[in-house]
């Protein structure tokens, strides 16, 4: 009776850890909040697509970052455009649950220079994304955030936990 009992503890433990990694699995998504190296950017899906807009630009204190402008942009008529709400990404079909898009453009404002892009959704839980220019590429890793709006308007940010 009693080996029948811990059989059963087994199985319970069992099934509720296989339901708890398909839960945490199914909750990473390339949707939402990401931190970059110098922005907050939301991807989200926009029509058939994901896009990817920046929603903060990390600046020097007493800056406004909507004084960002896109400076270095190739195309002159752009350069005067505010950084932030821009589409970073264009050309990935939107495809619920994917692990990896390619056959995208990455457009990187520091260089003002449009590259091909791939994206993968990393184990850790990060957003991998790759720009790519005559077969060299080069990537940076984006970290997971949760944004959170208060009553007043403000907002609260939070890195979520890696895997």
């Amino acid at each position: 009776m009693a080996k029948r009992d811990l059989t059963n503890i087994y199985l319970t433990f069992f099934a509720i850890f296989l339901s708890s990694n398909l839960d945490a699995d199914n909750n990473h998504s390339m949707v939402g909040y990401w931190l970059t190296s110098q922005s907050i950017v939301l991807v989200s899906k926009c029509e058939n697509e994901l896009c990817a807009t920046i929603e903060h630009i990390f600046v020097d204190e007493g800056i406004d970052q909507k004084s960002i402008l896109d400076n270095n942009n190739k195309d002159k008529s752009l350069r005067e455009r505010m950084l932030v709400g821009i589409n970073l990404i264009d050309g990935f079909k939107y495809i619920d649950g994917a692990k990896k898009l390619s056959g995208g453009r990455i457009y990187d404002p520091g260089r003002g220079r449009t590259f091909k892009s791939n994206i993968y959704l990393l184990q850790n839980g990060n957003l991998k994304i790759e720009g790519c220019l005559m077969r060299m590429c080069g990537h940076e890793e984006w970290k997971p955030i949760t944004v959170k709006f208060n009553d007043d308007g403000t907002k609260k940010v939070e890195l979520k936990e890696n895997l």
